[in-house]
Order: C-alpha cells, then structure tokens, then sequence
C-alpha cells in the first residue's frame, strides 16, 4: 500500500474510533442557547445566569450520516463502524453525506453544587409555637413555623428533566422549577396547648433593683426579656447561662459595675445578676431540684434578704435547676416600679414546699456575712422528695473596691509581700 493509501486509512480509522475529534475545540455549550430558569424553594425564589446554567450542561457533539445533506465538513470520509466494511458496503457520495449533530446531558457535580449553595440559604430550622398567660389561662403568642430542608438529589433530578429533553436536545422554554423539600414540624406547635399541660402558678421569685443606675436598669430589662416564654420540659435541666447566651454590646447589653475577680468594675451586662438571683427564687419556690448556684462574692443591696442570691457569668458559674414536674413550665417575666418578678407556670402536682429561712448566721464589722436557708418539697402524699441546704459566705466588700476607690483589706489571693508593697504605694 503507497503512503497515500496509507494516510488515508490512518485518517479514516481516526475517524471511525473517535468521530467527534475534529469538534474537540467546542466543548462548552452556548450561553445564549439555554432558556431562563428559575428556581423555587417555598416561599424563595432564585434566577439561575446563564453563566451559572451552561455549567450545569455537558454538550456532546458528534457526526452522523445524513442522506439529505451534503457535509458541513470538508475532505472527511466518515464511517461510525469498521472502516473495511464501510469501504466495501457504502459508496464515496454516502460516506461524504454526513452532518454535526448536539446532544447535552446534565452535569450533575456542577448541579450538585449550586443546590449545595442554595441549601444554605433555605434551609431552617423549626420554631416552636411561643406560649404566654393571660387571665390564667395559657394562650399563643407566636405561631409555630415549619423547618425546610431542600432535597438535593431529587432536586438535581428535576432540573435535569426539565433542562434537557428525552431524545438529548435543549428546552428552549424560560421556565420556574419547583424543587422539593421537606418539612420539619417543631417540637412544639401552635396545636400543642393542650400537650404544655400548664394549668397554675406553681412559684414565683422577687428582687428589687431601687437605687440602681440606669444602665445597671437597662441591661435588666434587657437580660429578663430573655426568659419571657421560655418553656421548660419535663425531666430537663434549664442553664441560664444556656439561655442567656453572649453578654455583649452587639447583643443590646451597655457597661456597668460587676464583681470581677479581686475588685468591682464596669463590663457589659452589669446587672445581670438580678436577673439570676429572681430566677433563682422562683425555682426554690416552686420546689425544683437546683443543680447548680452560686452566691455572690460580698453582700449586695440589691439582693436583699441575703442568702438567696445567685450570681453568673458566661460560661460560668451557672445557674441550672431541673423542671422536676410532669408537665412543661412556661417562665414569665415583667417589671412592676423598681421590682423584678419571674413566674412559673406549670402542672399543679399537689407538691408542698417549705422555706425555712434565709437567716443570717455570721455577720462581722467589716461587712463580710454568712447566711443559710433550707427547702424542703414533699409529694402529694407527704413524702419528701427534696430536702436541701444552701448556704452562703460572703467577703468583706472592702476586697472589692469601685473604680477609683483603694483596698483596705488585702485580697484573699494576693501575697504578703504584694499586699506590703500595695500599701505602700497608697499610702495605707
């Protein structure tokens, strides 16, 4: 066979594995040959650019033997099987009469990851229904929503259906794709009143914050509207600090005075602590088992009587207690004159409680006290099912000076030598 021959064979052979070689340069689909899409998650709605969809799509050109046409290709005898037997079966006309075919398929990784995208967008989490006391009786105050959740894969199935046509070719039609999702019902929804099974005001917890500055006022306010319809349910263990959650300027709070380790400073959230301490109160006298408290490091006005205090600070101390009744309770919150009150709704278990106490117990000329009192909770029929002591002891305030103001007593954590050398310096 002369090289003539031979070239041809070697081209045509080519030609024959691998027909859409001579297209290999055309391997993105046209922008401008996708029709407009939208895409729809509930109430969300996104458009799709074109950029975006033409990497959703994979363009597979190739060649096929048309009778009516005559070759956009020049000098190229086509085969699409065995060369030998296209040579001796085809004449020269019909090999030539080929044409460019297209077919498109989904690029489901492309697909996959643009819904990926959208997921972070529509995705959310249930809300349970938001409960509230009027007249004594528990009633809606925010109606529960539905979580949604996009499905992926069956999503990447649809827009493939309805991007690409069963025999391979373009939809041409702007069109709106529905995609599924599922929803997730809250724990809790707007139906579920019945299921709270709140039927009395089980305890309630007071403190007054008179005197107090105004931002020390404004960081209560703050901090209290926190709880207001918290619910509680059986068997959990409630965390204020959990509940409270960051105790900063972004999240509403302004500076004001906090005891902090050795001395008593401005911080954000300065007045918090009526807030825990009125907590604190409702839980003991609604007969709950506290797990956790704390007392505060000196005696604070606010707190009055002394002993029945609880301090916190994120992350901790903490305040946790558990919701030791058969039903949900539903904390309630509001502010009458200079008087914080917290109160606990919940199911009436016949439970008694009894409070001896707080009495003082030590109490010193520098200021520093120690205080104590006892709950006791006895079941319907008697039978005590909590009987526990809290005690308290607290410094002298003089450890914790204001701003501007000296150490008359050193710190508990401080050295001789230091303790020496601070006097010094202030001339004590």
């Amino acid at each position: 066979m002369d090289r003539k021959n031979l070239l041809k064979l070697f081209f045509a052979t080519a030609i024959a594995i691998c027909p859409g070689f001579v297209l290999a340069q055309e391997n993105n689909y046209k922008e401008s040959a996708l029709p407009e899409i939208k895409l729809k998650v509930s109430e969300y709605e996104e458009k799709i650019s074109s950029g975006e969809l033409a990497n959703w799509v994979i363009w597979d050109p190739y060649l096929s033997r048309d009778t009516q046409k005559i070759s956009e290709i020049e000098n190229i005898r086509y085969c699409g099987s065995d060369y030998v037997f296209c040579r001796l079966t085809l004449t020269a006309e019909k090999t030539a009469k080929i044409s460019k075919y297209e077919k498109i398929k989904a690029n489901e990784k492309n697909i996959r990851s643009s819904l990926e995208d959208m997921k972070r967008k529509v995705n959310r989490d249930p809300i349970n229904a938001s409960f509230a006391v009027e007249e004594g009786k528990v009633v809606i105050a925010s109606p529960s929503k539905n979580g949604i959740e996009l499905d992926v894969e069956k999503g990447i199935e649809k827009i493939s259906q309805q991007l690409i046509l069963e025999n391979g070719k373009k939809s041409n039609t702007a069109t709106t794709i529905e995609l599924p999702y599922k929803e997730i019902p809250p724990p809790l929804s707007s139906e579920d009143v019945e299921k709270l099974k709140i039927n009395k005001l089980i305890g309630e917890g007071k403190s007054n914050f008179r005197g107090s500055p105004k931002n020390r006022i404004f960081n209560i306010n703050v901090a209290s509207s926190r709880y207001n319809g918290v619910l509680i349910k059986p068997g959990e263990e409630f965390s204020f600090v959990k509940v409270l959650g960051s105790v900063d300027g972004e999240h509403g709070y302004k500076e004001e005075l906090v005891i902090k380790k050795d001395k008593t400073e401005p911080e954000f959230g300065g007045g918090v602590c009526q807030v825990s301490t009125t907590t604190f109160r409702a839980a003991i006298y609604s007969g709950l088992k506290v797990t956790a408290r704390r007392n505060h490091a000196y005696p604070v006005r606010y707190y009055n009587p002394q002993g029945l205090d609880a301090t916190v600070y994120v992350p901790r101390p903490d305040l946790r207690f558990i919701n030791n009744t058969p039903g949900y309770i539903l904390i309630q919150t509001k502010i009458e004159g200079t008087e914080l009150i917290f109160q606990f709704y919940g199911t009436d278990d016949g439970r008694r409680i009894e409070i001896i106490g707080p009495k003082i117990t030590e109490k010193n000329p520098d200021g520093s006290m120690k205080a104590t009192f006892t709950q006791n909770v006895y079941d319907k029929d008697g039978k005590q099912i909590i009987s526990d002591i809290f005690n308290s002891s607290y410094d002298s305030p003089n450890k914790y000076p204001h701003p501007g103001e000296i150490f008359t007593e050193k710190p508990d954590d401080w050295s001789e030598k230091q303790w020496r050398q601070y006097k010094k310096e202030h001339n004590i």
